[in-house]
């Protein structure tokens, strides 16, 4: 990671001339000194030497004396470096981390006073360093552990890390993912981060139903902002307050037109016992008119149920099921429909495939909602393909049905709102279809997802991921 100045350039290292020969390193202040001192007594020493030469034991006493002095003069050299020396030990433990080794009192009190600063400096550092370490840690644990999502780019706005939370949605590994920007990704989700402006918050899809709340921040580092990003999933938390909403709803509803229709069925019964008394042509118009009447009560009654289904899907009652047969199955129930809409189904399977532990009458309500909507979509002339791996690459969740037809797809917005409880596209839908296969889908535990573009095929998948027992093919 590089910093990078005001103007935004990246800052680099400073580039030193290769051709320059490295500089020489000047002597020590204490070599400097001792050399003085040497040449200052050898000079005296040779002048007292001249001007004594017939005084001999003026010579020697002279000479002795400048030895004395040189010796005096290197032990002094040598006590009032010893700060300096001090210091450039401290600085060596700085530059090599150690900040576990402390000074001893010498006696001096200039080197104590030292001493005694650089040891509390010290001291101070390495209790920083513990505690430094202790919350890094703290925090990659804490990252590790959540299911949130943590993304944090360098001054270039690559990935510099990405915590195992933020690698699932990405559907990436996190050593993957450091060094690539978003846009490298090459999805509609990493695709969506990449525009989210800084200090914005949105709700993104993954994978056609699950809602990520995602934030984008700044942070600073070395003076420099770098940017981060909070993914939140919210798609458990959506469907609980939507699934409290409708079945509220549902129930209100349910509630007052079963009441109402009850009552005007039994007035409409109670009135057709006055058609005897009227004329033969009267009486015919008066019970036509009483049919029609109580006919759509009864589809009243029949359009509530639908709602009402959504509420009342039981607890899946589990046996291991084989789902090639299931298909099977379902494709022999919705061929004549095919077959006069001109659309062909191709069933793609995978040599092997484990049986899949479901309720076997709520997986072929999903299947045939599924398969029928992809009809609709189509309209006519078209093909469906389903497709069955025993390995998915979704994520490692395993087995994995795929339904894909060729019909025009669906805008983004479109796709974004198909599994919302009472959203349909059709022009006397009731929004149920999906609501159902979506709670039944979630009651199992299974995953899925919806992808779908505008002039593209359209995409739905489930994943039968820890469901599974063993291979029976």
């Amino acid at each position: 990671m590089k910093p990078r100045d005001a103007a935004g350039r990246t800052e680099s290292a400073p580039h030193r001339d290769a051709n320059r020969p490295p500089r020489r390193r000047s002597p020590s202040l204490q070599a400097r000194f001792v050399l003085y001192l040497v040449i200052l007594h050898v000079v005296f020493a040779g002048v007292a030497a001249l001007l004594l030469r017939g005084h001999r034991p003026w010579l020697l006493a002279v000479e002795v004396f400048f030895l004395i002095s040189a010796l005096v003069a290197l032990r002094l050299v040598r006590k009032l470096l010893e700060p300096a020396r001090l210091l450039r030990s401290g600085v060596q433990l700085l530059e090599d981390g150690d900040f576990a080794t402390h000074f001893r009192a010498t006696g001096h009190a200039e080197l104590d006073v030292l001493a005694q600063v650089f040891n509390r400096m010290s001291h101070m550092l390495h209790e920083q360093r513990i505690l430094n370490e202790e919350k890094e840690s703290f925090l990659g644990r804490m990252l590790t552990a959540t299911p949130s999502g943590v993304i944090t780019f360098d001054f270039e706005d690559r990935i510099a890390l990405a915590n195992p939370g933020a690698a699932r949605m990405l559907d990436c590994a996190p050593e993957e993912l450091v060094g690539r920007t978003l846009p490298d990704l090459d999805s509609a989700f990493a695709r969506g981060l990449a525009e989210l402006a800084v200090g914005a918050t949105t709700i993104l899809v993954l994978r056609g139903r699950r809602r990520i709340k995602c934030q984008k921040g700044e942070f600073f580092d070395r003076g420099f902002t770098r940017r981060f990003v909070l993914l939140e999933e919210l798609t458990e938390e959506l469907r609980r307050s939507e699934k409290a909403a409708y079945d509220k709803l549902i129930r209100m509803m349910s509630h007052e037109v079963n009441n109402t229709t009850g009552a005007v069925n039994s007035l409409l019964h109670s009135c057709r016992t006055y058609a005897e008394q009227l004329a033969p042509p009267d009486r015919r118009e008066f019970e036509t008119a009483l049919d029609v009447a109580m006919r759509r009560s009864s589809h009243m009654n029949q359009f509530m149920r639908g709602f009402a289904d959504v509420v009342r899907i039981p607890s899946p009652a589990r046996t291991p099921q084989d789902l090639h047969q299931l298909l099977d199955d379902i494709l022999r129930l919705v061929e004549p429909e095919a077959t006069s809409r001109q659309i062909r189904i191709e069933a793609k399977r995978a040599p092997t495939f484990p049986e899949v532990s479901c309720d076997a009458s709520q997986m072929e309500q999903v299947l045939v909602n599924v398969l029928r909507n992809a009809m609709e979509a189509i309209g006519s002339h078209g093909t469906i393909t389903l497709r069955t791996n025993h390995a998915s690459s979704h994520g490692g969740v395993g087995p994995s049905l795929v339904v894909e037809d060729s019909g025009p797809g669906f805008t983004a917005d479109t796709a974004r709102q198909l599994f919302t409880p009472f959203f349909t596209t059709k022009e006397n839908g009731q929004g149920i279809g999906l609501t159902v296969v979506r709670e039944i889908l979630e009651t199992h535990g299974f995953e899925y997802s919806f992808e779908s573009t505008a002039g593209e095929p359209t995409r739905f998948s489930i994943f039968f991921g820890g469901s599974s027992q063993p291979l029976v093919h």
